[in-house]
């Protein structure tokens, strides 16, 4: 109802009758061409996993008769167990180096690769970009063609056939990629908030570690898995830096020396294969949400 205040009178009006629902638009179904891709990256992902799981619990007569097959009443837990206490080359054993590795590798990235990002993101002179393109050139190098160079290197300091020289040569691989995602991320962040912790007496050095650095966590999450499954993962490296002389093996290491000599073996090479790689696919499945957000978060203007 609406009064007329021209007229002294009140004059009702029927309200507009309410405009009709749009129709929604139907839901377009995936192409077949989009349909056979993914099947084929799927089985392509999954058929490996389901082999080396299968795989590790049978015989050797049924691993070469029917590898997809799963015998149950034939399926054992021997041969895992065998590969779980063998007195030589134990890849349970290369779990806390590894796991060693990978915690010093990551901690020693961050350091790094978050003030380095945070200088190059805050920074709008034309050298700090080129210096975010030299660190992004390193992204298309090899690690692989590196190795020779990096001996030589390592030798001339001391370093080498170390822990520590294997240990910065891990740091420097990783740098390249984490400065990327740092910087990206950073530049999400608000100006604003360094210049409040300016006013406040808040150095760049603290106004990085207190103010920016709990800001990044999605970032550094992400940093730190992919860090860490790569890390895991390398077998180039740790096998060519450290000499089997030293005594000292990662997981991918262990299995190559504990396996090549029993190279026909599958009921040696599975159940240790699938040793080294469960722990990797735990962790990524577990942290697979984190990877995604962390990857995402810094492409979008906040």
């Amino acid at each position: 109802m609406t009064l007329n205040l021209s007229t002294g009178g009140a004059r009702v009006t029927r309200p507009e009758p309410a405009k009709p629902p749009a129709v929604r638009r139907r839901r377009r179904r995936p192409s077949p061409v989009r349909i056979a891709l993914l099947t084929l990256l799927f089985a392509v992902m999954t058929v490996p996993v389901y082999l080396l799981l299968v795989n590790s619990f049978k015989s050797q007569q049924d691993i070469q008769d029917s590898p997809f097959s799963l015998p149950f009443a034939r399926i054992s837990l021997e041969y895992l167990e065998a590969a779980i206490h063998s007195p030589q080359y134990n890849v349970l054993k290369s779990y806390g180096f590894t796991l060693l590795l990978v915690v010093a590798v990551d901690i020693l990235c961050i350091l790094f690769a978050g003030p380095a990002a945070y200088v190059i993101a805050r920074s709008l002179k034309r050298r700090t970009q080129i210096l975010l393109l030299f660190f992004l050139a390193g992204t298309f190098i090899p690690s692989a063609a590196l190795i020779v160079p990096l001996i030589y290197v390592l030798r001339a300091i001391g370093l080498g056939n170390t822990v520590t020289g294997l240990i910065l040569h891990d740091v420097a691989m990783t740098l390249p990629v984490s400065i990327f995602l740092f910087v990206g991320f950073i530049r999400t962040v608000p100006r604003d908030i360094d210049h409040a912790a300016a006013i406040d007496g808040a150095g760049r050095f603290r106004t990085y570690w207190q103010v920016i650095f709990p800001l990044t966590r999605p970032a550094v999450i992400t940093v730190l898995i992919l860090n860490s499954i790569g890390i895991w993962n390398d077998f180039i490296s740790p096998q060519i830096l450290l000499s089997p002389g030293s005594g000292t093996y990662t997981v991918t290491t262990a299995i190559y020396a504990g396996i090549s000599q029993y190279s026909t073996d599958m009921t040696k090479v599975f159940p240790n294969l699938l040793l080294a790689v469960a722990p990797v696919i735990i962790f990524f499945v577990y942290m697979q949400r984190h990877i995604i957000s962390g990857l995402t978060v810094g492409a979008l203007k906040g």
